[in-house]
């Protein structure tokens, strides 16, 4: 016969804690005593039996007495237990572990608001987890999150106003497979495709918020409750729902919801963002102590990205009326959205709206909604709106339109076990087949076919691709230090291995890329400046054009120059042009005979190469400076030239470029040009990510690439071709982003997000490179966000995984952040 495990009751569980602090010599919590007390009321009101611990009313000493009852409450009348804490609390981040663990499977509410307890605690509780069926951290200082340890009771997670907190850890989810509400507001999540990888592990999550869609009347202000504080609402442990009714918004008209993700509310928000954060940063200490993932190196203030942007643009907070959105025919995927300031409907004759609160950046990236209900399946709510069946029809039309699930177009997830299997029984039966089995392996003809596959399912495996900075050795300077300053870099055409970059202090080095040595160094001299243009021969690869800010131009032979500074440089393998003031570009063109140099003028001058003098000067090419200047990759007499002007003109030598072959204008200011490979298109880059593919042949516009702009005049734009012409890669130098995308049709593949060590190490896009031997793989000129900041080359690898990445770089050198050049 079973035996019935004992119940103690409330008042045995109060004795005993009394008799514990007797023999702790320790005065009883009075606290504590109110907390049993609390609960035995409940009890006699047939509520739920809770005992609530409020930290704040701790010691140190308080904790052993009550840690000597735990067992002895799993058996006992409580059902359960929440602890919470507050502003004040003095309690010792170890002994409040202690104390949540052990109330064990009794434990359902831990309450960590605004905690105080150090990164250590943070730390050791995601390594080890809880019990806890609700886990409020809002306010933490996590940076990229990492929950490792069991959460196998949780339920809600809510990370509010965690300011710190920018992505996460590819597996800091697995360990909670009954997670259902989870809660991000206002944190600095901005990744989608990071985000979604990380959430994908959460198996029953089904509702999800990054902002809060609250609900107000058209007269009134937002209720109490959407007063702009989230900590004034009880929602902790409740489900994500309107905070007027504590319902889920499941009566909301199909055409009402307004997507944020438009252009205009976009460059409101990033241009606000770019403020905020570069006042909060510059505030910042340098970096945190260690690698570690919290993040204490700031008191960040809690604030309403909405709210702010609000006072900025009169557009934010424009109102959009339901009936004449639905009179003018407006639908879910029109091209030209309503601005996302509210969105209204009529209940019982009452006109209502809904605004948008406490968005994490990532609210704002275009068609986010549509991403995240395409990718996650199973979710039922998202920002207090209800999935609907309609709502994920069109957000599986959106996904198909602006983004590509993995390179090549291929729909699905393929292990390389499995793509190389294929392969080799193709090849293996390819001589034994009939006519008709030919059609069997069809798929298979071209090994072409093979090499995408592979490199799909590589990208497919590795949401967080391998980024690592470039660290260059072998090279003294004579100081006992090796530490460069780079400004502009190119891939060797040639000779995989090789790269060379230039330096704000005028030097050039060639480096083996692959393993960080140094080939060739030649010091400044004074003779030049900060190196902003760089161009590699291609019949004769030990040969390289460099010119500087300071209009100083230099063919160097690295053949011919010593290996590293053994003495005095006397200029041996090199020989020197007619300066070009103010320059900012150089380009051979295919026969290594000419070259043509642009800058801050109107002009360009070609030069020849063999001869070492200058040839030419064609002026007035442009009505403003010319910023970058390119030659085709295989006619020797074509170029192109872009201008502030929002011009960008193709010219023939053999015309004598009186005349442009043709003319193409953007709507802003071009930053640079590139040929593809082939010489097919031409990539042009205006300022603020505006992104267009042109057909070489004419100039008539062949794609137009859906990238947000910013609203910065400054936000200066440089794209070029990865993969051949496959992809294009995209960055500007405001923001951390480098964005991958189908060159023929635009699709979005991937972002690439730069993140350096600390919360105040934001990093920005100066300049970056397809490898030309390897796929999916490129080099980033990054430097921090931050006054005082260096530049360094981030190689990034999109076929492998890092998720344990270190931050980039410690020191933090001072450098000009405006320069231009490609």
């Amino acid at each position: 016969m079973a035996t019935d495990i004992p119940s103690f009751n409330i008042s045995t569980l109060e004795q005993m804690y009394i008799d514990s602090c007797e023999r702790h010599d320790v005065l009883p919590n009075t606290e504590i005593l109110s907390g049993f007390f609390k609960a035995e009321v409940k009890k006699s009101c047939n509520e739920i039996c809770t005992l609530e611990i409020i930290l704040d009313h701790l010691k140190d000493i308080d904790v052993p007495p009550v840690l000597d009852v735990c067992a002895t409450i799993e058996t006992s009348e409580i059902e359960a237990v929440d602890i919470r804490n507050g502003p004040s609390c003095s309690l010792n981040g170890e002994c409040a572990l202690s104390l949540m663990r052990g109330f064990n499977q009794k434990l359902r509410v831990v309450d960590l608001q605004d905690s105080s307890f150090g990164k250590d605690f943070l730390r050791e509780l995601s390594r080890r987890g809880l019990a806890c069926q609700i886990l409020n951290l809002r306010s933490s200082h996590f940076r990229k999150l990492n929950m490792a340890g069991k959460f196998m009771q949780i339920r809600t997670l809510n990370l509010d106003f965690s300011t710190s907190l920018t992505s996460f850890q590819e597996n800091c989810f697995t360990c909670m497979p009954n997670l259902i509400c989870l809660s991000m507001c206002d944190t600095r999540v901005a990744n989608l495709w990071t985000t979604i990888a990380a959430l994908s592990k959460l198996s029953s999550l089904v509702e999800l918020r990054f902002q809060k869609w609250l609900c107000c009347n058209d007269t009134a202000s937002p209720s109490a409750s959407s007063s702009g504080n989230l900590e004034d609402q009880p929602d902790v442990g409740l489900p994500i729902s309107c905070p007027d009714t504590g319902e889920l918004l499941t009566d909301i008209d199909e055409e009402t919801y307004v997507n944020p993700g438009t252009d205009e509310a976009l460059g409101n928000l990033f241009s606000f963002n770019n403020i905020a954060i570069n006042q909060q940063v510059q505030s910042m200490m340098e970096d945190s102590s260690d690698d570690s993932d919290v993040d204490f190196s700031s008191n960040w203030q809690e604030f309403d990205y909405t709210d702010l942007v609000a006072n900025l643009s009169s557009g934010w907070n424009r109102q959009v009326n339901l009936q004449n959105e639905v009179s003018s025919g407006t639908s879910w995927n029109q091209k030209e959205e309503s601005l996302p300031g509210s969105f209204g409907r009529n209940v019982a004759d009452v006109p209502l709206k809904y605004i948008p609160r406490h968005a994490s950046p990532i609210c704002f990236e275009k068609h986010y909604r549509e991403y995240m209900i395409a990718s996650l399946p199973h979710l039922k709510v998202l920002d207090n709106l209800p999935v609907r069946k309609i709502d994920r029809e069109r957000a599986a039309v959106t996904f198909s339109q602006y983004f590509e699930y993995l390179p090549y177009n291929r729909n699905h997830k393929e292990s390389v076990v499995s793509i190389l299997h294929k392969r080799e029984i193709k090849e293996t039966r390819s001589h034994k087949r009939s006519k008709s089995q030919k059609s069997c392996y069809s798929y298979g003809n071209s090994q072409n076919f093979y090499t995408r596959s592979l490199c799909a399912a590589k990208v497919g495996s590795s949401a967080w691709p391998l980024l690592h900075s470039l660290s260059v050795s072998g090279c003294d300077l004579g100081d006992g230090s090796s530490s460069f300053r780079p400004r502009q870099f190119e891939y060797h055409p040639s000779i995989s291995s090789l790269m060379v970059f230039g330096t704000l202090d005028g030097e050039v080095i060639v480096v083996n890329h692959e393993n960080g040595k140094v080939v060739r160094y030649v010091p400044s001299l004074g003779a030049m400046n900060s190196v902003l243009g760089l161009s590699w021969l291609k019949k004769y690869p030990s040969k390289l054009i460099a010119g500087s800010d300071n209009g100083s131009l230099k063919l160097y032979d690295i053949e011919h120059m010593p290996p590293t500074v053994t003495g005095m440089y006397l200029g041996a393998g090199s020989s020197t042009f007619d300066d070009f003031d103010q320059l900012t570009s150089v380009h051979v063109n295919s026969t290594d005979e000419l070259f043509l140099a642009s800058g801050y003028s109107k002009n360009v001058a070609l030069y020849d190469i063999n001869c070492g003098r200058r040839i030419q000067v064609f002026t007035d090419m442009h009505r403003e400076h010319i910023n970058v200047v390119k030659f085709s990759n295989h006619s020797p007499s074509i170029f192109a030239t872009s201008s502030f002007d929002q011009d960008l003109k193709l010219w023939d030598l053999r015309q004598k470029p009186i005349r442009p072959c043709y003319t193409t204008s953007s709507s802003r200011g071009n930053v640079m040009v590139c040929f593809s490979p082939d010489d097919h298109y031409l990539l042009a880059s205006a300022v603020d990510n505006e992104v267009r593919q042109l057909l070489a042949v004419d100039g008539r516009l062949h794609l137009s690439f859906d990238i947000a702009p910013t609203g910065s005049s400054q936000n200066y734009t440089r794209s070029y071709y990865m993969n051949g012409r496959d992809y294009i890669i995209s960055g500007s130098c405001d923001e951390h982003v480098v964005r991958v995308c189908c060159a023929q049709t635009g699709r979005r593949l991937r972002d690439i997000s730069l993140e350096g060590k600390g919360l105040g190490t934001s990093m920005y896009v100066q300049s970056l490179r397809g490898d030309p031997f390897r796929d999916f793989n490129m080099s980033i000129l990054a430097a921090y966000m931050r006054p005082n900041s260096k530049y360094e080359i981030v190689k990034v690898n999109l076929l492998a995984s890092c998720d344990n990445a270190k931050g980039y770089s410690k020191s933090q050198d001072s450098c000009p952040s405006n320069s231009m050049g490609g």
